[in-house]
Formats: structure tokens, C-alpha cells, sequence
């Protein structure tokens, strides 16, 4: 979809390929120990820990212990490490390689590890992300702890580089900032692309950029280099919302940084592999809609998503809360005709919208559909799915990638590169029982069904 979208929007030939598609190696099983279908925690703890686990699981096995990292055991020999994402940093896929609890629901528990507040000590070298809200003590008003820790003036005792704004960031320069750092730029999560201040805000690009600037400093004098995982975290998130036009910008986005990274790759070719894998497929998403009862067309519309301002998320609880005096005349011009490019809305969808009281997330769900119908592009789930997903490779020894492989084969895959023994790291874990504050604290458990979202920044 993002591709023929990219083609027919810049007007380029049919042969056109996206960066990702000049490095497709082969696919990858996606299924858990407790499911055919995955979520992101038991996916990226088969990256992580090489081994399947239950849906839930931040960096344990399916009995809840905790199983080591193929970034701690690259820490260990020496390797700097670095977390990148569009996410909560606390978010399932980059707690998996520096966090260990029995639930993804455990955030707060997550915030504490990830500075390396716990059997290992540090292990991460570079965080990126949003999720300021798991950093900040329970008396502050943006806070989601259920304690009073201030997660970031522990980080900082513990001799983290703390930066909380774009202006930090832009100050972060290789060969002048140190690390250990941690920049956070926004409560939850980051934005999504279509909705993103650049002002406030980098691009995953300009953050794997960043990154790598400072980790191939950091290493500059060392035989051992850096293992960095990036995350597009918001393309999973646009699928759950069945939010077309917010998920072909964040894959769009994620092919820029992708760009980067390759361009890093190749001029590192004697000792530099990248790999770009999903954990999962999310929504179900079908590039063909049946949007009538009679055989339907063989078609669909990419310019209904051109013209498209804001994400269904952002749009979604500025109609529920709305306090104006005409909310079907804001409704039909504002959201409809002006953010969304929908001149021809039913009487049926605008009364929906506007009856008072409608959940905000059943309105963004609606506001999904009114456009993917006009995309003619279907969706089988607000979840996930369990079909195969691609595998990209770039890199040295990346032909081993090649064919289809179990996602555990990936992480199998890192540990032979960098000659790593997450066995001994999971021996030095389970030495020494972790409690986990959020359990005592009553947090809610995992559910298979979930939006991702605690919170909603306008």
C-alpha cells in the first residue's frame, strides 16, 4: 500500500521501489507460545531472548522467569546498545531487550530496569522515545507511576545525560555529549507522523541519525562496535486505530529512517548487518475493499489519503470533548470536509459523530472507516493477525536471513554476528529474584484487546 501510495502520489514509474524493497531477504513466523497470534511483548521477547514466550511477557520465558538479552549480553562483552522508538520507551518492544516482568502492563517496573536499576546495572547506552509520564513521581500532574519515584532524577544520580525537549536533543553532538543518554519528548507516546510538530518533535530519522552519531563515536576506539534497535512503533498503533492515512505516513517515515540506516550500513559493509522485521502484522489490512453486497471493483483510491491533516487518534477526542455551539457544522466542515478531505459524508455517519456521549474511541474507530471506505481499503481486526511478515537484510552475512524463518531464528541470528551467551546472562538474572512494585501496587493485568494508549496529548 505505502508503496503504490508513494508511486502514484509523486508520479513515478511502476517499477518504483521503497528502500526496504531493495533488501527483502525472505519472512518470519510470527506465533507465541500461547497463541497463533502474537502481541508485541511475546514477538520481541523471541528477538530478544532467542525463545517463545506467552502474549504479555517482557523479557521472561513462558514460566516467568526471566531469560537474558541478546543487548545485555552485548553489553557485557563490551558492545554499546541503544533504543530508539516512537513509543513509550517503556513500550513493549523496547522493554523486551532491557526489562524483565511478568506483564507488559508493568511500565512503571519497566522505567525503573531500562536505567538499569536492577540485577544487571546498566545495560543501555541511548534511549530515544516519548513516555516521560512512567519517569515522573505520582505528585505531578503528567505523571502515570502508581509510587512517588522520580525515575529521572534517579537516572541522572546514576550518571544519565537527561534531556526532556527537542532543544536537548538538537544539543546532543557526537565527540561532545556523553553518554549514558536519555531524551524524552513527550508524555505517551510520540506523535503520530501525520500529526507531528517538528518543532517538537524529531523524526524517527532524524533519532536513528542521532543515534548512530553518537554510538559510532562512543566506539570509535573499541574492537567492539554497538547493537541499536529502532522501532517504528506507531505503524502497529495506526493498524489498531484502522487509521489508513496515519499508517501509510508512519511507513513512509519509517522508510526514511530505513534509508539512513542502509546508507550507515553501507559504508560499515566489512562489520555492519542491519535487520527490519515486524513482530506482528496489525489490523488485518487488505490493499481491496468490498464496500457493497455486489461483486465489488477491482480497485483503490490512494488520493483519498493525500489530502488527509491529522490522525483519527488526534481527531478523535477533540470531537468528544468539543464545547462549541454548532457541533454538526464543526463536524461536517472541520473534521469531515477540512482534516479528513470527506465531502460527501451520509447523513447516517455525520449523526453518529455527533450524537452526544459516543465513546471517544468508537469515534475514532468510525472516522477510520469513513475514510478507508473511501480508499477502498479493508481491514479484518483491531488487532492483530498471524500471517507471516517480511524479513529485510542488509549487511554482513545477511544471506543467512534468507527464506522463512521462526522470529526466534533472528535472534538466533544476532547471537551467532556478535558472538553473544544470553545463557550466561539469564543464569546472572534468575541468581537474584526482581520484585516488581507495579504487582504490589494492584496494576492492571495484561488484556489481549488493548489500544496502547493511557493517555491522549493534543
Amino acid at each position: 500500500m505505502a508503496r503504490q501510495y508513494y508511486q502514484v502520489m509523486n508520479g513515478l514509474p511502476v517499477g518504483t521501489q521503497l528502500p526496504l524493497d531493495t533488501i527483502l531477504v525472505g519472512s518470519s513466523r510470527t506465533r507465541s507460545s500461547s497463541s497463533l497470534v502474537t502481541d508485541s511483548a511475546a514477538g520481541a521477547t523471541a528477538f530478544s531472548c532467542v525463545l517463545k514466550t506467552y502474549n504479555g511477557a517482557i523479557g521472561v520465558d513462558q514460566y516467568k522467569k526471566p531469560c537474558g538479552t541478546v543487548l545485555e549480553a552485548a553489553k557485557a562483552v563490551g558492545y554499546h546498545t541503544g533504543l530508539v522508538v516512537t513509543s513509550r520507551i517503556t513500550h513493549a518492544t523496547p522493554a523486551c531487550f532491557a526489562a524483565h516482568v511478568t506483564s507488559r502492563e508493568f511500565e512503571n517496573d519497566i522505567a525503573i530496569h531500562e536505567i538499569g536499576n536492577y540485577t544487571l546495572g546498566r545495560t543501555v547506552d541511548l534511549m530515544f522515545g516519548g513516555g516521560l509520564c512512567h519517569f515522573r513521581p505520582n505528585s505531578e500532574s503528567d505523571s502515570c507511576r502508581l509510587d512517588n519515584a522520580d525515575v529521572l532524577q534517579l537516572a541522572k544520580k546514576m550518571g544519565w545525560n537527561v534531556g526532556t525537549d527537542r532543544a536537548s536533543f538538537d544539543q546532543l553532538q557526537a565527540g561532545s555529549s556523553s553518554l549514558p543518554v536519555l531524551n524524552l519528548f513527550t508524555i505517551d507516546h510520540m506523535s503520530f507522523e501525520i500529526d507531528r510538530n517538528p518543532l517538537t518533535e524529531p523524526s524517527l530519522k532524524e533519532m536513528a541519525k542521532k543515534a548512530l552519531d553518537l554510538l559510532t563515536e562512543a566506539t570509535k576506539d573499541s574492537d567492539k562496535g554497538f547493537f541499536l534497535m529502532i522501532e517504528g512503533s506507531r505503524i502497529d498503533m495506526a493498524g489498531h486505530n484502522n487509521d489508513p492515512a496515519a499508517h501509510v505516513r508512519e511507513i513512509l517515515a519509517y522508510q526514511e529512517a530505513i534509508s539512513a540506516v542502509k546508507e550507515y550500513v553501507e559504508a560499515h559493509s566489512e562489520n555492519t548487518v542491519m535487520i527490519s522485521v515486524s513482530d506482528h502484522e496489525t489490523g488485518g489490512l487488505s490493499v481491496a475493499r468490498q464496500n457493497t453486497d455486489v461483486y465489488p471493483e477491482y480497485l483503490w483510491h490512494p488520493e483519498a489519503l493525500r489530502d488527509v491533516k491529522n490522525s483519527t487518534e488526534r481527531i478523535g477526542p477533540i470531537i468528544e470533548g468539543y464545547k462549541g455551539s454548532d457541533k454538526r457544522n464543526f463536524v461536517v466542515n472541520t473534521v469531515l470536509n477540512n482534516w479528513l478531505d470527506i465531502k460527501n459524508a451520509s447523513e447516517v455517519d455525520i449523526d453518529y459523530l455527533v450524537t452526544p456521549g459516543r465513546p471517544m474511541w468508537d469515534l475514532v474507530n468510525r472516522l477510520g472507516l469513513l475514510v478507508s471506505k473511501r480508499a477502498q481499503l479493508g481491514w479484518a481486526t483491531h488487532g492483530h493477525s498471524a500471517v507471516d511478515v517480511n524479513l529485510y537484510a542488509h549487511g554482513l552475512n545477511a544471506h543467512e536471513l534468507a527464506g522463512n524463518h521462526e522470529n526466534t531464528d533472528i535472534g538466533a541470528f544476532i547471537v551467532r554476528q556478535l558472538g553473544l551467551d544470553v545463557e550466561a546472562i539469564t543464569a546472572k538474572l534468575k541468581s537474584t529474584p526482581m520484585p516488581q512494585s507495579a504487582a504490589a501496587f494492584g496494576a492492571t493485568p495484561y488484556r489481549p484487546i488493548h489500544y496502547h494508549h493511557d493517555r491522549i496529548g493534543l
